[in-house]
């Protein structure tokens, strides 16, 4: 059986750098450059932002088995990320937006090259994260 620890760790490590990097980007553009939190960013920000310091835990020593306390807060903010992104984009019915004081949901402060939206980069963010946990999972648990 071949040693997967060097493997697992860097899945987990990867995990980590995109998390700490999307978590420096939602503050950085909340708290710098002035632009106020949806309430569906706010629920993706309570999934994220519990991840830098949870993986972190998980790296030092290794402990494969963060996973299981990491991943459900992946995939829960990878399903409010592509409600965000549906809302968005116009496919969701105007009735069951969440959104109903405050800044709306729907609102697009920034759009880089013409269709980089905030709520997209929030489902690559979770995608990633999700996919390399599940991959740390599977590399460990052989």
């Amino acid at each position: 059986m071949p040693n997967t620890t060097p493997i697992v760790w860097t899945l987990i490590f990867s995990a980590w750098l995109i998390v700490t990097v999307s978590t420096l980007g939602a503050l950085f553009l909340g708290e710098v450059m002035g632009y106020t939190p949806c309430i569906l960013c706010w629920y993706q920000r309570i999934a994220m932002f519990p991840l830098v310091m949870v993986l972190a835990a998980g790296l030092f020593p290794l402990d494969p088995r963060v996973v299981r306390y990491a991943l459900p807060l992946a995939m829960t903010g990878l399903g409010l990320a592509l409600f965000h992104l549906a809302l968005t984009a116009g496919w969701i019915p105007e009735n069951l937006k969440p959104c109903q004081q405050g800044v709306p949901c729907s609102n697009i402060p920034v759009i880089w090259f013409g269709f980089v939206t905030i709520p997209l980069l929030s489902v690559l963010s979770f995608s990633f994260i999700t996919g390399l946990l599940l991959a740390a999972h599977l590399k460990g648990s052989k």
